[in-house]
């Protein structure tokens, strides 16, 4: 089959058992190919192939609703639905989206950048069923998602509603990103033996009298929490089916057709092998085959290496925390689920007991931190930006309010590329900015990385953030051994009477670059402490003279409202623009590409400023 070819998932429904068989290996094949030269989400698609197909082909989407969490597994889904052709694109700056788009497809129900979501927007579309067309729903959850909070919540509260029959297919591999942890992932381990239960219900009942048979339900349970262990889902409602072979189309299938008719909530749990059908994917631990950049795919080896003398923000954060667990006792390192995507599997290899993973929990782990780090224990909290959004009351009430010493290390602060609108680091800086007692820093380089990292921990006061973005810059070992402390406060790169240009982080090398090479007489100040500002530096902005003000976050609440506001109260505003990303969603793309297309790299700062200087 040319799969560039399908233009939606009904022709499943003609297939037999062997061609969905062809037809699954058949898609392996093309996501190896196609994922060795674009990357993306490679692991998770894999595993749920033969799933996929077995939705779609028992199911009528779009009025059957499939509801997919997180959506970086719907690869598959995407093929089924028509979009084989636009692959070169995935992920690509203008090109077809790493997760759910609704508006790439009608198939596409719901959107989903971050886990668990999707029981609760399940939820949505069950009471809206009675005044719809909707058809079946179908949850599509990970094993891992099923943990966090938010997933929890919407299991209990849909089961208090016999009469609302969702489908929720839990995919049960073992793993989120890197390996799963919580007491849910060893309940779902002891469920696995419920086979020997069913062939024991199933042989009890046939030689009970009808009668006596609605007596034993007690006796029954009984049975179940002996041999499974667990019965998490018979107690909140549900009728459970499982674990099935996610593999085994005859198994899905039946399960599936049995699903529509129980008018009962459902859990379908099937086990699935993540990677599979590519062996280095399929015998990853650690989850460094979940999001890959292109590949050999005879290799395995990845093609992006980093450059001799540079390190990515994030390693050189895992190797700085290793000095202080090593030099300090006790210190703790803290992190949502992203062991491997902070660079954390090394540290966590040789010091599992200073390495906390809360799973997908972010809340969760912002208050853990924080409390940890009042009682006087050294601790740093390493997340996502995208994600801390997650733990914005704790951070609060539980953090803030009660200023607690955490330092917390807010990874992928920026544009993150091709994980797009749901992922992009923008939002932190107006989401803290407002929070009395924390201090926002952002690094300009790797020895500023380090002494920022000195200051926050010699500090021993309030929360302090640190920001750093998903990228690579030069680096030497030998800078660990600095243990000295930034000092507060900005700093002149350059002087200048012509007028002034504010920012922080990479965007600072390469405005001073322009700046260079086209002999401008300007001032260009690194504002690496974004809060509390450098009142001293403000104040001595010249009023007549352009100030120009970049920030690689959105506008509203960020750096740029801060110092106008206060040199407005000051009433001493000079002319001025801002760069920054104004009440939008940014799109996937390259770094370059995506500051290019909104305005915001250092050419269009450096073209707005001769503007200004021209009009003045």
């Amino acid at each position: 089959m040319d799969l560039k070819k399908i233009q939606d998932p009904h022709f499943l429904k003609d297939l037999s058992v062997k061609e969905c068989e062809a037809l699954s290996e058949e898609i392996r094949r093309f996501l190896i190919d196609t994922l060795a030269d674009t990357g993306g989400h490679f692991s998770s698609n894999l595993g749920v192939v033969e799933l996929t197909i077995a939705l779609h082909r028992q199911f009528d989407s779009p009025k059957d609703r499939i509801v997919f969490d997180v959506g970086h597994q719907g690869y598959v889904h995407k093929i089924l639905t028509g979009r084989a052709e636009s692959f070169t694109s995935l992920r690509q700056h203008g090109g077809l989206s790493g997760f759910l788009k609704r508006d790439e497809s009608p198939h596409d129900v719901f959107e989903a950048g971050h886990s668990s979501t999707s029981i609760a927007a399940s939820a949505g579309m069950l009471f809206a069923k009675p005044h719809t067309d909707i058809g079946h729903i179908v949850t599509f959850i990970g094993d891992g998602a099923l943990a966090s909070g938010m997933a929890l919540e919407a299991l209990n509260f849909i089961g208090h509603y016999p009469e609302k029959t969702p489908i929720i297919v839990l995919n049960d591999n073992e793993m989120s990103i890197s390996e799963n942890v919580g007491h849910l992932a060893r309940m779902l381990t002891k469920v696995r033996m419920r086979r020997s239960y069913r062939s024991l219900k199933r042989r009890t009942r046939r030689f009970l009298p009808k009668f006596l048979r609605g007596f034993t339900t007690r006796v029954e349970q009984r049975i179940k929490g002996f041999i499974s262990g667990y019965t998490t889902f018979e107690s909140m409602g549900y009728e459970y089916f499982g674990p099935l072979d996610g593999h085994d189309f005859k198994q899905l299938f039946q399960a599936f057709e049995t699903a529509k008719k129980t008018l009962r909530p459902t859990v379908i749990h099937v086990r699935t092998t993540k990677g599979k059908g590519y062996e280095p994917a399929e015998n990853d631990k650690t989850g460094r085959w979940h999001g890959v950049p292109p590949f050999d795919k005879e290799t395995g080896d990845f093609k992006k290496k980093t450059a001799e003398g540079r390190a990515s923000y994030s390693d050189i954060v895992a190797r700085y925390m290793e000095e202080r667990i090593k030099g300090d006792t006790p210190f703790y390192v803290v992190t949502p689920a992203m062991i491997s995507g902070s660079k954390l599997q090394g540290l966590k290899d040789r010091f599992p007991e200073h390495v906390i993973d809360t799973g997908i929990a972010e809340s969760t782990s912002v208050t853990l931190s924080g409390t940890l780090a009042s009682e006087g224990v050294g601790t740093f909290l390493t997340v996502y930006s995208t994600f801390l959004q997650r733990g914005y009351d704790q951070i609060i009430h539980d953090v803030a309010r009660m200023r607690s010493p955490l330092v917390i290390g807010l990874d992928r602060a920026g544009v993150v590329g091709g994980d797009g609108e749901t992922h992009q680091g923008i939002y932190d800086i107006p989401m803290l900015s407002h929070i009395p007692h924390v201090t926002i820093a952002h690094p300009r380089d790797g020895r500023e990385l380090i002494r920022l990292f000195n200051r926050a921990f010699h500090s021993g006061r309030d929360p302090f953030v640190i920001r750093y973005p998903k990228m690579d810059v030069p680096f030497d070992e030998a800078l660990l051994a600095d243990d000295s402390p930034l000092i507060e406060g900005w700093e002149l790169i350059r002087d200048g009477a012509s007028a002034t240009i504010i920012t922080f982080g990479p965007m600072l090398d390469e405005l001073d670059d322009l700046i260079e090479r086209e002999d401008l007489d300007v001032r260009l100040i690194n504002s690496r402490f974004i809060k509390p500002l450098d009142k001293e530096t403000l104040d001595a902005v010249p009023l007549d003279k352009p100030l120009l003000i970049h920030e690689e976050s959105t506008l509203k609440g960020g750096l740029g409202s801060m110092i106008l506001q206060y040199l407005a109260t000051h009433r001493r505003v000079p002319p001025f623009r801002q760069f920054g990303f104004d009440d939008a969603f940014v799109s996937q793309g390259a770094r370059d590409e995506v500051l290019k297309d909104y305005g915001i790299d250092a050419q269009s700062v450096i073209d707005a400023l001769k503007e200004m200087l021209d009009e003045a």
